[in-house]
């Protein structure tokens, strides 16, 4: 790799703060207000002990970074993953806060997680670890103070490991009261019924928008997907149900690709046999990494982790629309050069903010002590998703602009109004 592209290379906080600042200079935002959403508004970090199974101790070190709070609580995932750090989870709670605004939510952005690699360790270190962790972040966390979700390399399980052990933390251990601590649980125990499909749900919502916008019709459009893990499975299940056919998916496992159509129940029932990977999918042929990326499709579906859009492929990428299912996929310099090559971005703020949109669902359901059906569910997502790409794309007309700097001028002028209007405290 060349010393140009590992300088034209950026971190996610990097590219946080640069799309911040572009979309800042764009509406004029008050210089007052730009500085306060700037910043984090806590950064916590702990550290703590867990007995392994053979008995002996292990150190964890856990995050969760609170950025901001003046539409309503934190709120946002927490990932088990190596590349958890401080900076990370910075990123990721300040995407939440413009996600939570754009979308319509009273929430404002909070992310965290613990830096480990979950697979190597057995389910009864999992639960211990997790419940260790809650406790550490004590009243960190809270239903209406700060309340995290699934993220990479979580799931129910672990959000419910999360609410017993907050609610048998408390006096009296009220269950009830305190079962809104957390979103995406079992449904049994509080969980939302469609919150599973949520995100995935809602990129598909976000690609019909734009293709309605564009004339385009989806049935026969071809797709890829990166990650197929919770959000690219639902994408491409969603999607097939529109008529487009998955020609290629790449994961942890490796690239496969098979240009008359992959079917994604039959990769998904692969996938959970094969320890949750694609690679070998018999169905398919294995094609290399950097294949992948030069795919011709008409949509790019990047639902794995940030930064996988770089320099060193973004001029590879042969699609008509890249859909944003992950959290910062795209760097800045790479955003540049697929905007000039006249391929369609829709933002991750934008495109996967159904989880978000689901766990508000999830959020009320509790609180009002409600069930709700998973019809009225994704009939109010649909609601939200084009509500907020309608709002994007007429920002996005009205300042002349791409989609990504738009969706942060929604954010940006509702959090603008909303410290005009209270004022700074005191």
């Amino acid at each position: 790799m060349s010393n140009e592209t590992e300088k034209k290379r950026t971190g996610m906080y990097e590219n946080v703060m640069h799309e911040f600042n572009k979309a800042a200079d764009k509406m004029n935002l008050d210089p007052g207000v730009r500085k306060i959403l700037a910043s984090t508004q806590n950064e916590i970090v702990v550290h703590f002990p867990v007995k392994m199974d053979d008995g002996s101790i292990e150190v964890f070190t856990g995050y969760r970074v609170q950025h901001n709070n003046a539409l309503g609580p934190y709120k946002g995932g927490l990932r088990y993953h190596p590349t958890v750090d401080i900076d990370a989870a910075k990123a990721l709670a300040t995407w939440m806060t413009w996600k939570s605004a754009i979308a319509g939510l009273p929430y404002g952005g909070g992310k965290g997680g613990i830096q480990i690699d979950p697979s190597k360790y057995s389910k009864g270190e999992l639960e211990r670890i997790t419940r260790r962790f809650t406790y550490a972040l004590g009243d960190n966390i809270g239903p209406d103070y700060d309340i995290p979700a699934p993220d990479v390399n979580t799931n129910a399980q672990i959000m419910a490991w999360i609410s017993d052990t907050y609610a048998s933390a408390k006096s009296p251990a009220n269950r009830s009261v305190n079962l809104h601590v957390v979103t995406g649980k079992p449904v049994v125990s509080g969980g939302l019924a469609g919150r599973d499909r949520a995100t995935g749900f809602g990129v598909v919502t976000a690609i019909k928008k734009w293709a309605k916008k564009n004339n385009v019709d989806l049935n026969g459009k071809t797709y890829i997907v990166q990650g197929f893990g919770n959000v690219g499975y639902w994408a491409a299940h969603f999607l097939h149900k529109e008529g487009a056919k998955l020609i290629a998916v790449q994961d942890h496992t490796g690239s496969i690709a098979n240009a008359n159509g992959i079917d994604p129940e039959e990769l998904s029932a692969y996938a959970k046999t094969n320890k949750g990977g694609v690679g070998g999918f018999e169905k398919a042929q294995k094609i290399e990494n950097a294949e992948f990326w030069k795919t011709p499709c008409d949509i790019l579906i990047p639902a794995a982790l940030g930064n996988q859009i770089t320099v060193d492929n973004a001029n590879e990428i042969k699609a008509t629309l890249i859909a944003e299912g992950a959290n910062g996929p795209t760097d800045a310099a790479a955003e540049e050069i697929i905007l000039k090559k006249g391929i369609h971005i829709i933002p991750d703020i934008l495109c996967n903010s159904g989880g978000v949109i689901g766990s508000y669902f999830e959020w009320l359901q509790n609180k009002r002590a409600e069930i709700w059906k998973i019809e009225e569910v994704l009939e109010k997502l649909n609601d939200k998703i084009e509500t907020a790409f309608d709002n994007v794309v007429s920002c996005a007309e009205r300042y002349k602009t791409d989609y990504r700097t738009a969706a942060y001028i929604v954010a940006l002028e509702k959090l603008e109004q909303v410290y005009k209007e209270r004022g700074v405290f005191p």
